[in-house]
């Protein structure tokens, strides 16, 4: 007999694993701007 299919379980995990990916994007993207911003201000230091 095939498992009964748990529906609300199966769209908690996607959403979870939806909101690790869109955070650790928003991250990435946080970092580069801030590296960005630091060598912007490097180079006006100089």
């Amino acid at each position: 007999m095939a498992k009964k299919p748990n529906y609300n379980h199966e769209r908690r995990e996607r959403d979870r694993i939806k909101a690790a990916k869109k955070a650790a994007k928003a991250n990435a993207k946080a970092s580069k701007t801030e590296r960005r911003i630091d060598s912007v201000e490097s180079s006006d230091a100089t």
